[in-house]
């Protein structure tokens, strides 16, 4: 009920109308109280809150502060990590243009490397043919060179028994000089002077004859050395009793025949060292 009404209000008597208004009055205090509770209400959670806004302020300048911090050092840190980024784009790209140049230089050096492994492996293919050849030029020298030592082995073998043989020529004529004394001693001796002229010429005249040459075995050396020694008249007769004219004849042309021996194998012996010097030249 509005005031414009309370006024149109008619009452019967003052007490009426003096309740009513003390109702109203009551009513309006009241209203009053829980007006005044809500404001002190509002002030209270007014105050709260302007509290809790002002601490959400400073937190809020605070954090404002200190992201504003942080954006400058993240600027700074920004500014340094363009230039760093720029420094090693700078670097890379160099790096990359040393590493390219140095990929041609090693194309290159393997290209080369290639023609020299090429190189290589031809000049072992002719180093292998070459010891190839020379393999077989050593076979066939070892097999001629094996030739010749027995060639020299043989050789050796005949001059030792031609200086076997030289020896028996020459105690063989040392045998004959020596009968030839004793012979010449004991006709001294046994005969009279006449007789002795006489015997003396008939041995001058048969020695005077030419003696003929028999013809040699051609048997090993050592076998003729060895049946000449055994079966020579001088050997035989030697010590036991003096040699008539014919064994000393027969003597002599065994001599001989020793000596002319001896020059055929001296001769083949030079033969045969020239043929070995000559050989490892072909």
């Amino acid at each position: 009920m509005s005031i414009a009404s309370d006024k149109d209000l008619e009452f019967a008597d003052p007490k009426e109308e003096a309740a009513y208004w003390k109702r109203l009055a009551e009513e309006y205090e009241q209203k009053w109280q829980e007006a005044r509770e809500e404001l002190d209400e509002f002030q209270e959670g007014s105050r709260e809150l302007e509290a809790e806004l002002e601490a959400q302020l400073e937190q809020a300048e605070a954090r404002q502060r200190e992201l504003l911090a942080a954006k400058a050092r993240l600027e700074a840190e920004n500014e340094s990590l363009k230039e760093k980024l720029e420094s090693s784009q700078n670097e890379a790209y160099l790096t990359v243009t040393a590493l390219q140049d140095e990929t041609a230089q090693l194309k290159a050096v393997r290209e080369e490397l290639q023609k020299y492994v090429r190189e290589l492996e031809q000049a072992n293919d002719d180093l292998e043919r070459a010891k190839r050849a020379t393999v077989c030029s050593l076979e066939d020298f070892e097999h001629r060179l094996n030739q010749a030592i027995e060639r020299n082995a043989i050789l050796e073998n005949e001059l030792d028994e031609k200086e076997t043989l030289q020896e028996t020529v020459q105690r063989l004529k040392d045998e004959a000089r020596d009968l030839r004394q004793e012979l010449a001693v004991r006709q001294l001796e046994k005969k009279k002077p006449e007789d002795f002229n006489k015997e003396n010429k008939e041995p001058a005249d048969k020695l005077s004859t030419p003696v003929k040459t028999e013809a040699i075995p051609s048997e090993p050396l050592a076998n003729l050395h060895t049946n000449t020694i055994a079966t020579s008249p001088l050997h035989a007769g030697y010590g036991s009793s003096p040699l008539t004219p014919s064994a000393r004849i027969s003597a002599l042309n065994i001599v001989g025949d020793l000596l002319r021996k001896v020059g055929a194998l001296e001769s083949k012996l030079a033969s045969c060292r020239n043929f070995v010097k000559e050989q490892p030249h072909n």
